[in-house]
């Protein structure tokens, strides 16, 4: 999996300008799903993502994590991150997951967010055409690849 964390101040997702569903303080999730994609994948990224110490403390040193915050997570999927871009000008997303693997992935990894986190996960519409909208505090935005953990 690839998995674009951003800080927030707020973020929010709209389908067919309705609001569908938002966040204050926390993090805003990109999540792109590959073929093989599996439990140990979900488990190590959500331990990692409700671990980040990425807010700051009382001295202004970033050493919080969205736990220790009580931040939410709007996690929406997006199989643009796995675009190959080597030849030509179009993004070829061969590597991404189809919908019938991607979707139960994405359901579970959402659910282990919310076992970490403690509380609702917010999401996007697999599949939905979305805006995201979000004030990306700092701004601090993290890649992760649970093939390269690093």
């Amino acid at each position: 999996m690839r998995i674009l964390v951003q800080r927030v101040l707020n973020a929010s997702v709209s389908i067919n300008n309705d609001l569908f569903s938002s966040i204050d303080k926390g993090l805003l999730i990109f999540a792109g799903i590959e073929n093989d994609d599996n439990e140990e994948d979900i488990a190590w990224l959500s331990n990692k993502i409700c671990g980040l110490r990425i807010f700051d403390d009382p001295d202004g040193v970033m050493n919080l994590s969205v736990r220790d915050i009580d931040g939410n997570i709007l996690a929406v999927s997006q199989f643009t991150l796995h675009a190959r871009i080597k030849k030509g000008f179009r993004p070829s997303y061969i590597d991404a997951a189809p919908p019938e693997r991607s979707v139960p992935i994405y359901e579970k990894f959402v659910n282990q967010l919310e076992i970490d986190l403690g509380k609702k996960v917010f999401r996007g519409e697999f599949g939905a055409e979305m805006n995201v909208a979000l004030v990306n505090h700092g701004p601090v935005t993290i890649f992760i690849d649970s093939k390269n953990k690093r």
